[in-house]
């Protein structure tokens, strides 16, 4: 993982259980960012934190911070040459669960949640427990994006917080939410081994797939929905029902 990482194991082990000291600037820098529409660069990003917030940062601190977490207006972005997509490719870590899905550890990934007679749509982004297989976590949102992955695993570590989670394997899909900066700090600074699922691969992280197949069937493909708020409730009410009261099949 270090050599994926392109990190020395001493760095590993002194920020392995160690929470990252740039997040709470980053979630500043973050809502100003969103705020201002994912436009600013860091000189302006500097001056607005001073100016709002009352924040002050030196702008050097303040790019390396929006570097390191890939905050970045979206023609910058494009201006970067192509290797940097093969880069986060090759960054992919390996598929440590191998569809051995009787061990323990964590599977994720998210799905549409689309309501067919208007085509109307939102995105559910679920952490689910091999081991109890039940649920950890789950989020509903209107946009499927890095926030949406960050919220779903924060929500994961606390509600684990009694849990040892070092040496824990989170396995997912290649979305670009799972490759994202930030998503591997917070799976780093808490012990967790990030998998990866090969592209094209779905059945490599066939529990979350089977899971939300099943929610689906059960929720829209059994009832007459005319909203999409409506089936969001209906979600929110299965997830309930499936970690309490669902029967499950003993393993034999």
């Amino acid at each position: 993982m270090c050599e994926v990482l392109e990190i020395s194991l001493s760095t590993y082990y002194k920020y392995r259980n160690t929470v990252d000291p740039d997040y709470q600037d980053y979630l500043i820098i973050k809502k100003v960012f969103n705020t201002h529409k994912k436009t600013l660069g860091y000189r302006r990003m500097t001056d607005e934190l001073r100016k709002t917030y009352g924040l002050i940062m030196n702008h050097k601190k303040v790019l390396r911070i929006m570097n390191k977490y890939g905050e970045q207006a979206k023609y910058i972005k494009d201006l970067k040459p192509n290797y940097m997509k093969k880069r986060f490719e090759e960054q992919a870590q390996l598929n440590h669960l191998k569809r051995n899905f009787n061990q323990a550890g964590w599977v994720t990934d998210i799905t549409y949640l689309t309501l067919q007679r208007n085509g109307k749509r939102a995105y559910l982004s679920t952490i689910f427990d091999l081991e109890t297989r039940n649920w950890i976590s789950y989020k509903i949102s209107y946009r499927n994006d890095n926030e949406l992955v960050i919220d779903t695993l924060m929500e994961a570590i606390e509600n684990s917080k009694e849990k040892d989670l070092n040496g824990l394997v989170l396995h997912s899909d290649q979305g670009f939410q799972y490759l994202s900066t930030e998503y591997k700090v917070i799976c780093e600074s808490n012990g967790i081994i990030i998998s990866y699922s090969r592209k094209g691969n779905p059945l490599d992280n066939a529990v979350i797939e089977s899971f939300h197949s099943i929610l689906k069937k059960e929720t829209l493909y059994n009832n007459h929905i005319t909203s999409l708020d409506e089936y969001i409730q209906l979600v929110h009410e299965w997830m309930f029902y499936y970690n309490t009261y669902r029967p499950r099949l003993q393993k034999k």
